[in-house]
């Protein structure tokens, strides 16, 4: 029992260390409301250990800020005290602020299926996510909600399908996605079985940042009085019954090498094509197994966006003459692929990135309903703004129309779904590798996105072409778009700081040119306006969010040109995303060579001006 001189004199030891500069003045607030204040009683032992253990480095990490909730829910690095930290505290009050915004709607805002009131949760393969699952249960089943939950680890897409199924008040699901082992997360989800958007998930933040109690009840014992049901095998058969859908008629003849980077995959994918009839897929062996280290994948970090990760997996797949290289991300909503250049049985391999695949699987899904008679004007290919415009090209071409203006996070595109109509909607994606097709569900969703790739694969192969080359077709049909991503590293509360500094450095003196292009318009979507190149400011019709676009003119035009630099801070890790596109049109199949070459090499001298921004 911490007795009060042992806070006293912890007080005075933070207010030195701050005083000298150890800690922040934001970990120094933070800090002593959990020393101070009852709902951190339990903590106080671990707390008072480390103050008196000078662990200043580690006690500012913990607690600098008190960790936010972002595009997908409140994700950060584990550790067991601190506000910038998950932990059970801050899990807890995730789950119980959740709790008491619903318990506090009126009836008439909440839907008739909703009542009683109940929760989906389900958890993917990281440290201690089981752990976290059994609390938010035992959370809401305190709260007076009924639980349905996932008893193994199971995909993203499986709990907002399970939401949406068991009519669901809300869901929520343990995973950091694809961030590093020492990482964890919660993802919020409304009833609709898309994640938490305006007005809830302001106003479930306001309820989150002022939990005082978190009520609980034994996990064992709610299972136990059926306040808790295992719906496993349930979801399982119906989400499996509900994607096989998206599998049409065609060839099987792909032989496909599966990577579930050490993630719930699986459990999802082998299941799902094998119901569709590709029996020629094999799991990548060393990244079979389910295990939060991440330990065969390159780095640690289990994100099919970063081309390392398939190095080791194309040497296997050209040894067993496969066609198609799939990935999972750990939670198995990202999707990310390879595959050789070109038919030739020696031909060099390449990876697919996420604004290609999105390109590739629009088309192909569009060509699908064209060849179905169920291709209308009405349908409708959602991406976000920073997804390649070729999508928008592609989608136009066939009749259809593209809704683009909405931001970064598939929640969004969910939210756009049941707005626009889930009728006529024909296909959601987002460079970020997240694909989504149907109604089942409202998150993107890896396993079905391996389905559509592996009918791509299967038909590209009938007809003597690759995904590259298709690619290539594309490209010739619509001009050559490429693009590129730049990852800057900001941690902590400096990197905060710095953060902060670049974003109004660029809003108050935006550069005059970037990669040799004049910036004739910036688009800041902070204050909703676009500053053209004389100063002037027009107002904008879209979400607000904290990213700004630089629009750039072709030499000797004023005119945007399709090149552009879009720079975000990340809502989900401490980084700025620089978001880099390059447009050039192209009259022929021989022309695409050199169209290629003139923006890559503009895109380069984007990226040079872009990190010396940073």
């Amino acid at each position: 029992m911490s007795t009060p001189t042992q806070i006293q004199s912890a007080t005075q030891r933070i207010q030195k260390a701050q005083s000298e500069g150890l800690i922040s003045q934001g970990a120094f607030e933070n800090i002593t409301c959990w020393l101070t204040q009852d709902r951190y009683r339990s903590y106080l032992p671990a707390l008072l250990e480390h103050i008196e253990s000078n662990k200043w480095q580690a006690l500012d990490d913990a607690f600098w800020t008190v960790i936010p909730f972002g595009t997908g829910g409140r994700r950060g690095r584990m550790y067991d005290i601190g506000s910038n930290a998950i932990n059970d505290r801050t899990i807890g009050e995730s789950a119980q602020g959740l709790a008491d915004y619903i318990l506090q709607m009126p009836a008439s805002k909440m839907p008739a299926s909703n009542t009683p009131l109940s929760c989906a949760i389900a958890y993917d393969t990281r440290h201690k996510s089981r752990h976290f699952a059994e609390l938010c249960a035992s959370i809401m089943v305190a709260n007076g909600f009924q639980v349905y939950f996932l008893d193994d680890y199971r995909a993203t897409p499986q709990l907002s399908f399970a939401v949406r199924a068991k009519n669901c008040s809300c869901g929520i699901m343990v995973t950091a996605s694809h961030n590093p082992p020492s990482d964890n997360a919660v993802k919020v989800y409304w009833s609709t079985g898309g994640q938490i958007l305006p007005p809830h998930d302001s106003a479930i933040i306001d309820r989150v940042m002022n939990v005082q109690q978190i009520k609980t009840v034994p996990f064992a014992e709610a299972l136990q009085a059926g306040n808790v049901s295992i719906v496993t095998q349930e979801i399982d058969r119906d989400y499996l019954a509900a994607a096989v859908k998206y599998s049409w008629p065609g060839s099987r003849d792909v032989r496909v090498i599966y990577s579930p980077l050490h993630g719930v995959g699986g459990f999802a994918v082998p299941p799902l094509l094998k119901a569709a009839g590709f029996n020629d897929v094999i799991v990548y062996g060393p990244h079979a197994t389910p295990d939060g280290d991440f330990p065969n994948v390159p780095g640690h970090v289990s994100n099919p966006e970063n081309t390392v990760v398939f190095t080791a997996i194309i040497e296997d797949a050209k040894a067993k003459r496969a066609d198609l290289i799939l990935a999972t991300d750990p939670d198995c909503d990202r999707m990310g692929g390879a595959c050789p250049l070109t038919t030739q049985a020696d031909s060099p391999w390449a990876t697919i990135n996420g604004n290609q695949l999105g390109a590739l699987l629009t088309d192909f899904v569009l060509g699908k309903l064209q060849s179905l008679g169920q291709l209308t004007s009405k349908k409708y290919v959602i991406k976000t703004l920073v997804t390649t415009d070729l999508i928008r090209r592609i989608t136009e071409s066939y009749g259809a129309r593209c809704e683009g203006n909405i931001h970064v996070g598939f929640k969004w595109i969910a939210g756009l779904m049941d707005e626009c109509g889930p009728g006529e909607f024909a296909f959601g994606t987002e460079e970020s590798h997240g694909y989504l097709i149907g109604q089942y569900c409202r998150d993107k969703d890896g396993a079905v996105a391996c389905l559509l790739m592996c009918q791509l694969a299967a038909d590209l192969k009938a007809q003597g072409l690759t995904m590259h080359q298709r690619l290539d077709q594309l490209q010739v049909l619509h001009g050559c778009h490429l693009e590129d991503l730049i990852n800057v590293q900001m941690e902590g509360s400096e990197g905060m700081a710095n953060m902060k500094k670049l974003m109004k450095s660029l809003r108050d003196n935006p550069p005059a040119e970037m990669g040799g292009l004049k910036v004739v318009a910036v688009r800041d979507y902070g204050n909703l306006s676009r500053r053209n190149a004389q100063g002037g400011l027009e107002p904008m019709d879209a979400p607000k969010s904290n990213m700004l676009i630089l629009d750039l003119a072709l030499p000797g035009q004023s005119t945007p040109s399709g090149n552009a630099i879009a720079v975000r801070p990340s809502g989900t890790e401490p980084k700025v995303k620089f978001y880099l596109f390059g447009v050039e049109p192209v009259t022929g199949a021989t022309e695409l060579a050199t169209a290629k070459q003139a923006v890559t090499e503009r895109i380069a001298k984007m990226k040079l001006d872009a990190k010396r921004l940073a």
